[in-house]
């Protein structure tokens, strides 16, 4: 899956975040979602498809999108979020490995 029921073919790239980005997107497409998230944490140098910075209306920086699949080699660490009693999911971003 790419994002929130769209397939990668339907949606022509995985979404992705940098650090800084994780935060604003959990709680714009996320939040009240009663599931754990999982969180994959990417070195882009690992990644064997395309990965373009795309400026994004309204962000302040671009997002990087993965052009194809995602090797599964490429993701560095796995992190479970948790919502809070109030349906917001928060994430405190660690140094990169």
């Amino acid at each position: 899956m790419s994002t929130i029921d769209k397939t990668l073919a339907q949606e022509g790239f995985i979404h992705a975040s940098g650090p800084s980005q994780v935060n604003g997107v959990l709680h714009k497409y996320y939040r009240g979602v009663k599931d754990e998230l999982l969180m994959l944490v990417i070195d882009p140098r690992r990644v064997t498809a395309e990965v373009r910075y795309d400026e994004v209306p309204g962000a302040a920086a671009p997002f990087p999108h993965i052009y194809g699949p995602l090797n599964a080699d490429a993701v560095i660490a796995v992190r479970p979020l948790s919502a809070g009693p109030d349906g917001e999911f928060t994430f405190a971003p660690e140094p990169w490995p």
